[in-house]
């Protein structure tokens, strides 16, 4: 998956609501079908009044690690429930890579919704259960009037049934509003989007991908997508070879070289290991 922290968002949160977040997540008490009851003014208080422990928590909760931590615990509790067994459910610590530029945003965008097309589960994204790719596809198949509003405002709008709960795709610096532009409904952190290209530019130029990837070769790319990797400086068979390997060239971060060696001196590091780094055209 492709997770996006957003510090920048948790500072807008009033210290009662930072308490609130962390209590529905860590209840004192419950209801009695197990949900988590709603926080008293002494709980909330137990939080706000100590500057320490506030600040951890709202740190906490914009911290991949600490989420992944929450996510991986329950999975493994309701598995070994399942199973009436006890023990050590993961093998080890989850991975992850920092995405350092637009190529690579882009890239483990594609990577990650055409997971089940690269493992022959699936023949096209739309056929593909358990993605983002399929939950955009389903709602934008069901959006009525197609000719407005536009697929950038309608990303934005609460219609969005099974994909409301993602960034919207398209970023648009002119138009959308300066700063975090959080979402207010709660489904999603913020309504500011995530690549320079529109959701039907990306869905097009995903439906191609998965469909030269499953014929084992890189044909000619629709001219009017092929701007889009031009930008990056890659070409369809760069393209292709950067999606289909992309889990397997990145270890720590992954971008052009020229951000890898940033990034590289930004931890105090001589380089960082990206063999065969397609982006390297770029």
């Amino acid at each position: 998956m492709v997770l996006r922290s957003r510090p920048d968002i948790v500072k807008t949160w009033s210290d009662d609501e930072v308490a609130r977040r962390w209590l529905r997540l860590f209840p004192k008490r419950k209801n009695q079908d197990g949900t988590a009851a709603e926080p008293t003014r002494p709980e909330i208080d137990m939080i706000v009044n100590q500057p320490e422990v506030l600040a951890e928590r709202r740190k906490r909760l914009s911290d991949v690690s600490w989420w992944m931590r929450c996510v991986s615990e329950n999975i493994a509790r309701r598995s070994n429930r399942e199973d009436d067994c006890t023990g050590r459910f993961w093998e080890g610590r989850f991975k992850c890579q920092l995405l350092l530029d637009e190529a690579s945003l882009l890239a483990c965008s594609a990577y990650v919704d055409l997971n089940p097309v690269r493992a022959a589960i699936a023949e096209t994204p739309e056929e593909s259960d358990f993605t983002g790719v399929k939950d955009r596809i389903d709602d934008l198949s069901c959006r009525g009037d197609r000719s407005r509003p536009s697929t950038h405002d309608w990303e934005r709008s609460r219609s969005r049934r099974k994909s409301g709960w993602m960034s919207p795709i398209e970023i648009d610096e002119r138009h959308d509003a300066v700063g975090p532009d959080p979402e207010t409904n709660g489904r999603r952190a913020s309504r500011k989007g995530y690549l320079s290209i529109s959701m039907l530019d990306y869905l097009q130029l995903l439906d191609w991908t998965g469909r030269e990837i499953r014929a084992g070769k890189a044909g000619s790319i629709p001219t009017h997508l092929a701007s889009i990797l031009s930008r990056i400086g890659l070409d369809p068979p760069a393209w292709c070879d950067l999606v289909k390997r992309f889990g397997r060239l990145y270890h720590r971060a992954a971008g052009t070289p020229e951000h890898l060696a940033e990034e590289a001196t930004r931890r105090g590091n001589k380089w960082m290991c990206a063999p065969g780094n397609p982006l390297a055209s770029g």
